[in-house]
């Protein structure tokens, strides 16, 4: 969301940037969940992908990621069901375990203090999958709940991370996996390798398979792409210094920089 923009204004432009992607070949677009943050506003993925789906006709829409400890897991494979079989095939469930926001939003969410220590991804995860697939542990109390119309409408599903811990639970599930190299650049190649050791093959995976996510800026010309960059690093000095908002325009940024070179 721009500075002087309104949330209705930015989701229109997603879904122009969705359909332009589309016009020139790209297989993917996805969108990320964010909460109480004035700059994004993309709370609800499940929402957004559905209408991006909508106004698409071949891109692969997806979630990047939705972060499944601010959710329950069936509630995941009924939306995520849906959106499959109402767009079958072009749907990607990315999954992340971080809270996408500040603690005290993510106590709101997750509705008290404790569940912020209660570290239950995995079976969280594993219940999502259940959810898809139908199949659990002998005696597991959800084998009687059919998620509609999730159990028979998986979207592919990938696991998203940005240490270790992800890669290695993706490799030991056989499933896809996205570093966020903008966030630990320093840390890409060694999740990667953990990943690709700890891969186990599944019916829907035979061999390892992972994204790289960066943060990158096109234009006409270098001096172009360094000006239109400085909106994005003034919002991100902002957001890790308490002082979170609209997206600061590029003129706003070279300002900035400007008055902090000045005598």
């Amino acid at each position: 969301m721009p500075d002087g923009g309104t949330a209705g204004e930015a989701l229109r432009a997603t879904v122009d940037l969705a359909q332009r992607a589309e016009r020139l070949g790209f297989r993917r677009f996805w969108v990320a969940e964010h909460h109480n943050m004035p700059g994004i506003a993309s709370s609800a993925p499940p929402v957004l992908i559905g209408h991006i789906a909508d106004a698409t006709a071949s891109i692969r829409v997806g979630s990047g990621g939705v972060m499944l400890p601010n959710h329950v897991s069936l509630v995941v494979a009924e939306q995520f069901g849906m959106l499959e079989a109402l767009h079958p095939g072009r749907i990607d469930l990315g999954i992340g375990r971080a809270p996408g926001t500040d603690q005290v939003t993510a106590t709101a969410l997750r509705r008290s203090p404790e569940a912020l220590s209660a570290d239950d991804f995995p079976d969280q995860l594993m219940d999502l999958l259940g959810f898809f697939t139908g199949r659990w542990p002998e005696g597991h109390p959800f084998a009687q709940i059919t998620a509609v119309p999730g159990r028979g409408h998986q979207p592919a599903m990938w696991l998203l991370g940005s240490s270790g811990y992800s890669a290695q639970v993706a490799g030991l599930l056989g499933l896809p996996f996205a570093f966020a190299h903008h966030f630990s650049p320093a840390n890409t190649l060694p999740a990667l390798d953990l990943y690709r050791s700890h891969f186990r093959p599944t019916e829907a995976l035979d061999r390892p398979y992972a994204m790289v996510a960066t943060a990158v800026v096109c234009a006409e010309t270098d001096d172009r792409a360094r000006w239109l960059a400085g909106s994005g690093a003034l919002s991100f000095l902002k957001l890790r210094s308490g002082q979170p908002g609209p997206v600061p325009s590029p003129e706003e940024a070279a300002a900035g920089a400007t008055a902090s070179r000045a005598p």
